[in-house]
């Protein structure tokens, strides 16, 4: 099976389809390589895209100890790209994948062509924080002591997951499906070191100022967790757009995956035209 190797020797598994300048999809917490199928078989048509499982996430490798903080996330996408020999890629990542896509941005903008940053920001409220954390590893601990199965009965009716549900049941179960098969350990050290450790996109302000790569902040209008970290994200990244998908939730590639295709198709296509600026000053208020 096609693989990349980490700098601390995590096997990466990895697909890829299509020719053209190179789009890599990040794929959030709980799903894996198989939820951008529709992206996959949509946008290889025109590009080479690449899609892969991040640690803890079988087929890749499911590492023991304290090795699944956001920066080993973040660094695996680029591991990803090097083993491709792929310099700069357009990057589409929803939530916990979008976190690392910004995370790209911030630290290493020249492997950047864009950053597509869909269901971003979940947990980042300060006043939210410390029981955010709590609740992440408390999740942990579920994982642990119930399992991937008995988990996803738990978290399928989530409400940011509902709109989902309303709309393509058969595609929620599915998915929900294939969260009851993921790797328990490797949930919960993601849960555990990802989720429940990665600092606030609220206190990242200066460094998310100085981010000059054009940037597509997707968010649905029910996915309250995200709503406030995507206006922030709007406001303070230079050259950013907004998208806010109307009655929609977290899972927003597969819940209106044609809508999601098209909202990126168009990103990417003005991106690469040098039609996708930073934002001009004469449009802020009060200029």
């Amino acid at each position: 099976m096609p693989h990349a190797t980490t700098r601390d020797d995590v096997r990466i598994y990895f697909e890829e389809a299509g020719q053209g300048t190179p789009i890599i999809f990040l794929h959030e917490f709980a799903a894996d390589y198989t939820n951008w199928e529709p992206q996959m078989r949509y946008f290889s048509r025109g590009h080479r895209c690449i899609t892969y499982s991040a640690r803890g996430y079988t087929p890749s490798d499911v590492p023991d100890g304290e090795v699944y903080s956001y920066q080993h996330f973040y660094t695996d996408a680029l591991a990803v790209l090097d083993h491709l020999e792929i310099e700069r890629a357009h990057l589409v990542g929803l939530s916990m994948g979008a976190y690392s896509s910004l995370q790209i941005g911030l630290n290493a903008p020249q492997r950047a062509l864009s950053m597509t940053l869909a269901g971003v920001g979940s947990g980042s409220e300060i006043e939210n924080l410390d029981a955010w954390r709590r609740q992440c590893r408390a999740n942990a601990e579920q994982f642990e002591t119930l399992g991937s199965s008995e988990v996803a009965k738990v978290t399928r009716e989530a409400p940011s997951r509902i709109p989902f549900l309303i709309k393509d049941p058969r595609g929620h179960a599915d998915f929900y499906a294939a969260l009851a098969r993921h790797d328990a350990k490797g949930s919960a050290n993601t849960m555990r070191g990802f989720q429940g450790g990665r600092p606030s996109i609220f206190t990242m302000t200066d460094a998310i100022k100085k981010a000059t790569t054009p940037a597509l902040i997707i968010c649905g209008d029910e996915d309250d967790p995200c709503v406030g970290a995507s206006l922030f994200l709007k406001k303070h990244l230079p050259a950013a757009g907004l998208a806010m998908f109307p009655k929609s939730g977290h899972v927003l590639n597969l819940e209106e995956p044609a809508l999601f295709n098209a909202s990126v198709e168009r990103f990417v296509t003005l991106v690469e035209a040098g039609r996708w600026p930073v934002r001009d000053p004469r449009s802020l208020a009060g200029h």
